[in-house]
Order: C-alpha cells, then structure tokens, then sequence
C-alpha cells in the first residue's frame, strides 16, 4: 500500500481537496485502485450538525455517512464509494479511545496523546485504507490523505505527529507528502512571493514531515525563477515544484499535473511500475475540459436558498447542474436567489432587493429549489414554486424543495390555506408533511433518514422514470427528518399531482410530477450525491433539458441526444455506448 498525504499552508480552502482528487484521478488512470481518506481536526464527531456557513454543504454517503464536502470531489474525480469511516475527525479517534478506556482496554495504563492517540490515528488509516471502494471490490493500492486545515494549526498537531511516526512505520518507498501553499501576488508590485510557503515548508519540517512535492497555488502560471527560489529555501528539486495556477475548469487540473510530470515522480520515488502515460480516462477529462471552454449556448438556473451567500453551500447541486449542462453542450449560468428576497414583507422593507430577486427569478430558464433546514425563507420558497408551476417553467424541487412544492399544490389548489409542514407550524389542520416515526427529537447529530434507499415507479408513463432508462426502481441517497403525509396523497392525485416514485413498503412518497406541466418534478432523496461529470444525474438532467427546449426531443429519441451533443467513444471509457449516446445509465446498477 502506497500512501499520499496532502497537507496545506499559509490559508485554509486553499484547493487541497481538488488537488488530492486529482492526484488520485491521474494514478487510477494509470490502471492503479485508488482510495481516499479526508482527515477534519474539529471535535465534532462527524459534518451532520454544520450550517452549510460553517464548512459548505454536508455531503452524504451510501452508508448514511455525514461528511465533508470533500468526500463528494474525490467520488466524483475518482468514481467511487466511500463510507463514513473515510472521514477521520478529532471526535471520532478521542471517542474511540476513551471507549477503549472506558472498556479496560489499556490496562491500566496513562491515556496520553502520544501514543494512544496517535497510534489510533495510524490504525484508523491502515485499516480503512484496504477498504475496497470500487465495483470490483479490489483493496486499493493508493491511498490519498488529506489532512484539513492548515500547517501549525493547534488542533491538527496529534495528525501531524501521527504522520512523523507513520512514515519510518510504512518505510519512505510506500509514504510521500505533498505540500499545497498559496503563492500570493500583491497587486502593488505584482510580484509573486515565496515567503509565506519558505516559513510554511520551515515550520512543517520542524514537525518532523518533509514535503516531497511543494504545490504552488497562484493566480497565474510561476515563473522559472520563482519557481528555482522555492527550490533553493526549500531544500527540494525543481522539478519537485510543482504550479497548480487557477483555470477555467476544475478538471483541468489532473490535466496540469500529469503536464509537468507528477506520475513520472511518483513512480520514481514510491516505486511503482506505472504504466506509461495516464491514457484512456484522461482522454476523457482533456475532451470534457476542451468541451467546456467551447460552449457558446447559455442556460440559466435559479437557485432559490437560503444558504446563497456562499456557494459552497450547494456544492453537489452546482457540480449536478454542471455535469448536465455539459451534457447538452449549454453553458450554465446560476443565478443565485436568497429566498427570503421573494417574500411579500422584503417589498416593504427593501423593495430594490425584492424586485431584484424576482427579476432573477423571472429571466431563469429553470428553476431548483434546493434542500435545507428551518423555517427561514420558506415562504419565498412556495413563491418561486407557485410561479414555476403557474408559468410553466422547468422545475425540480429536491428534498425541502418537494416538500414545499406539496405544500404550495395544498394551498393554492386544493384551498387548504394553512397547509404547513410541521417542522414549520406543528399546529396547522392540514399538516402535509409530517415527521417520521423513527425520528428521535431529543437528538440532532445522526437521527435523519440517511444514506442509500431504494425508490419504486409506480407508473410506466413517468418522465423521471423515462430519464433514468425506464428502470422499475432507483437507489438514491437521503437525508431528511420529515416526509409527505401518506394519508393525504388521495387528494393530490384527484387535482393531477402523482406520486410515482414510493419506497418499498409504498408508505414514503420519494418523487412527484404534475400533469401539463413541461417538467415539475420533486424528489425526496438528494440525486446530486451520485451525479458524475460523465454520468449527469438524471432529475437534474430532466430540468436542463427542459430548460434548454430540448425534452421532448430527447424523450421521443427513447432517452438518447444527437450526436452533436455527446462525448465521442474514443476516450476509451469504461463503457463507450454510454457516454457515445449518453444513453441515461440506470442508477440501480451502479
């Protein structure tokens, strides 16, 4: 087992996880199984209790794993499954060790940081490190770890330290590190500077790791001697500096590494028989990266949330909308709407911003409304809905957004004017969407619906049904406290509002679509999760196609889009005649 361990300096959020992703994605491109493991120093226990403020959304796995963000980039990069125990944090090794504590396990012994923490942190990471995460369920021979946050920071000392020991544990052939820092430019003298990452590198050194690649993040490409002062301070060789400037698409970074020669390093310095050059799935990302720069069609999207202020709130949704814009060769343009914008009360206390927020939401080809927590802009939310379904524009409402848009049907058409859910107003005579059973109020961290559930059509005539290749069910990922009252769904039927995806006892409504509406359609479970730059997801490729005019083309084709608008075979993918006519792979099979 070969080990990769990503570590930052000078800021956080620096661009660690794409860099990690994508050094995995050009080694599984040489033909080697890859994993990866995301290492958070907070305390907290696992990501289910964060605002998406904190650090941006909260991804979910198969397993109903609650993770960070960026357990979604290295499944999308790399194609695989991960589960939760590929997210490592401070809460979850300290409660280990103080149940082994609690159960006598270290036999009387003083419980210290070193080495009972640290020895857990190694054991967590060989153990999970063998975890098949593909298909084939071959254990993996690269494993990718990326330790959060930055160089020096308090809480990440016992990471760092565990790694000190790891490496002399696994020898130097099987262990290497790679260094991410920020070359700044200030736009005074627009010089670039190497100060910050000399006292970074200095400053991991004196904790007794030595990076083996300095990856520079900068704004623009690092000049020869820039790069040679790196090397000179930095006591490593040119071409172990390795330039990661910004570009137009995020998957034109595997691209930018394997330029400057990063698998050949790799396999010099971890001894591995690599494969020549990464072939048939680079191919892939050049084509998809050349494709995304030459898109001249545009298609726009309103976002309506409440977390817009930060778009990584909504990371999954973005990347979801991009994989299927990309698909039908349209150039996305999300317009982000803040929900509350929209409600009646926001036009008397700032009419500028409530105009403003229709005036997105009006000029969008599409509208999403997106999952979320609380009560807060909800009501703006069934504004936007009941002028989609009113104005026969594109919908998809995902999670929250069915909800609300069951909400907004009892309402306006069945006339039941307090129609709520009870997270909002425990109170109304006709609470729609009720909470589940299962549901524990005592607790928050971990008491959802979460992870992988299987949904059956009910129907053979259902759009959505149509878009994931007229399979009979799909397995989705979930994530939700609250459900459509089972009890009530008679009388959406009777006004044209179907529920035609139930789960498996037919008890929880999982998808609706409205009758002579060109695509108004909510889903329960969370389909950005699954979404792949090659294989879009299929609700959010329904609302892009019908955004962009071009559904019931694609429908009538039998679910296959013209040649203009598809990947070309020769990238030797996996399975050609899927990307050849982006024929909509079944989700139940993957």
């Amino acid at each position: 087992m070969k080990y990769i361990l990503v570590t930052g300096g000078v800021i956080s959020g620096i661009g660690k996880g794409i860099i990690a992703s994508s050094v995995g994605t050009i080694l599984k491109s040489c033909g080697l199984h890859v994993t990866a493991i995301k290492i958070d120093p907070y305390i907290n226990i696992d990501a289910g209790t964060f605002s998406p403020y904190e650090h941006g959304e909260v991804f979910v796995l198969d397993d109903g794993g609650e993770v960070d963000l960026d357990l979604g980039n290295y499944e999308r990069f790399l194609d695989i499954r991960l589960t939760k125990d590929n997210n490592l944090t401070t809460g979850k090794i300290y409660q280990s060790v103080i149940n082994k504590e609690r159960k006598g396990d270290y036999l009387g012994k003083t419980v210290q940081v070193v080495p009972h923490i640290t020895d857990a942190i190694q054991e967590w990471v060989m153990k999970q490190a063998r975890v098949p995460v593909d298909d084939d369920e071959v254990e993996p021979q690269v494993c990718v770890i990326e330790l959060g946050g930055t160089v020096g920071d308090i809480e990440s000392m016992p990471f760092v330290e565990a790694f000190r020991q790891f490496q002399f544990k696994v020898k130097r052939e099987n262990f290497c590190n790679i260094h991410v820092s920020l070359i700044p430019q200030p736009s005074t003298t627009g010089e670039q500077k190497t100060k910050p990452t000399q006292n970074s590198v200095r400053e991991l050194r004196g904790l007794g790791l030595s990076p083996d690649l300095i990856m520079c993040r900068c704004a623009n490409a690092l000049e020869n001697a820039v790069k040679e002062k790196i090397s000179m301070f930095c006591h490593v060789e040119p071409e172990q500096v390795i330039c990661v400037h910004d570009v137009s698409s995020i998957y034109k970074v595997p691209l930018l590494l394997e330029d400057q020669g990063v698998v050949g390093y790799f396999s010099r310095r971890l001894d591995m028989h690599i494969e020549g050059r990464p072939r048939k799935m680079l191919a892939k990302w050049k084509e998809m990266s050349n494709r995304a720069d030459r898109l001249l069609e545009q298609c726009s999207i309103a976002l309506v949330g409440k977390y817009t202020k930060f778009s990584d709130s909504y990371a999954s949704v973005i990347k979801a909308l991009e994989h299927s814009a990309l698909a039908i060769s349209h150039k996305l343009d999300v317009k982000y709407v803040d929900s509350a914008d929209l409600e009646p009360g926001m036009l008397q206390e700032d009419p500028v911003r409530y105009h403003e927020a229709w005036q997105k939401l009006c000029s969008a080809d599409g509208i999403l409304v997106p999952g979320g927590f609380g009560v807060r802009g909800t009501e703006g939310k069934m504004c936007a809905i009941n002028w989609a379904r009113k104005q026969k524009k594109p919908f998809l409402g995902v999670c929250l957004g069915m909800q609300l848009a069951v909400c907004e049907f009892a309402r306006n058409i069945l006339g039941w004017e307090d129609a709520n859910s009870t997270e909002f107003d425990p109170e109304s005579k006709h609470p729609v969407v009720i909470d589940m059973p299962e549901h524990n109020p005592g607790q928050m961290g971990g008491t959802m619906r979460l992870g992988k559930r299987r949904t059956i059509f009910k129907t053979t005539n259902s759009v959505l049904r149509k878009l994931y290749g007229d399979v009979e069910y799909v397995d989705e990922r979930h994530r939700h406290r609250f459900e459509v009252n089972p009890e009530l769904i008679g009388h959406f039927e009777e006004k044209g509002l179907h529920f035609v995806g139930q789960d498996v006892e037919g008890e929880r409504m999982e998808v609706i679509e409205l009758d002579d509406h060109p695509y108004f359609v909510g889903v329960q479970y969370h389909p950005e999760f699954t979404s792949r730059p090659i294989k879009p997801s299929p609700p959010y490729f329904g609302l892009l196609l019908a955004s962009a005019g071009k559904l019931p083309g694609f429908l009538q084709k039998g679910c296959r889009l013209s040649p203009r608008d598809t990947y070309s075979d020769k990238s030797g993918n996996s399975s050609d005649s899927e990307i050849s006519e982006l024929k909509m792979p079944s989700l139940s099979q993957d």
